[in-house]
């Protein structure tokens, strides 16, 4: 990856995606809210931040996301869900993606391969959901999985090289999963990191628009 756009650069993932990039001898421009103000559940500012950024970029990668927001926990039953809670997972976890995805098409090649990636999550399928719970966690990430569907879909009628994803990183040690660990096991960002962009450099067009782990396995929809 010649040149990269890091969203969510300061979070555990993020964090260890630029460093393995950087490693790499690539170009890295990151954008995240602690660092630079940019909250993705402000379309205003994201567009306006977007718009002054200059391409073409060969890989996008879309890292940000909270399975926490404003101390609301995922819900354990129907019973205590939210309306605001639920929101709030759906403008950062899906909005957010689809106002960056907006941008690609400025922002990526025409003539030459590059990669749109958003971290996703498993139980974003509706398919591998036997356990049910996280109502709204799980919702905004099947809602982000459905508009990197869509946004593959419209990227190549321009874009023939691009390859537009969702990822799921598995179970990875940060502040973002400490509290629901468990006995799952897990790996370091850093791990996460390489394992994601070894994925990414496997990818061709024909894997447009699909869902897949840590391992580049497709999970189902």
């Amino acid at each position: 990856m010649e040149k990269a756009l890091i969203i969510g650069a300061s979070g555990g993932i993020g964090q260890a995606v630029c460093k393995y990039l950087k490693g790499q001898g690539a170009d890295v421009t990151t954008l995240s809210r602690s660092a630079d103000g940019f909250d993705l559940t402000d379309p205003d500012g994201v567009h306006r931040t977007l718009d002054k950024i200059s391409g073409p970029f060969n890989l996008i990668f879309v890292a940000s996301g909270a399975l926490e927001i404003n101390g609301a926990e995922p819900e354990k039953t129907l019973r205590t869900l939210a309306a605001q809670a639920m929101m709030d997972q759906f403008a950062l976890n899906a909005v957010g993606p689809a106002l960056i995805l907006s941008h690609a098409s400025r922002l990526l090649p025409r003539d030459r391969r590059a990669v749109f990636a958003v971290l996703s999550a498993r139980v974003g399928s509706i398919g591998d959901n036997r356990l049910g719970g996280w109502v709204s966690y799980r919702a905004s990430k099947a809602a982000v999985n459905q508009i990197v569907h869509t946004g593959a879909i419209e990227l190549a009628r321009t874009h023939k090289q691009a390859i537009c994803v969702a990822l799921h990183p598995g179970t990875v040690k940060t502040q973002f999963t400490r509290k629901y660990l468990g006995r799952h096991p897990a790996v370091s960002p850093d791990t996460a990191a390489a394992n994601l962009m070894s994925v990414i450099q496997r990818l061709t067009p024909e894997d447009n628009g699909g869902f897949y782990d840590w391992a580049g396995k497709p999970v189902p929809w």
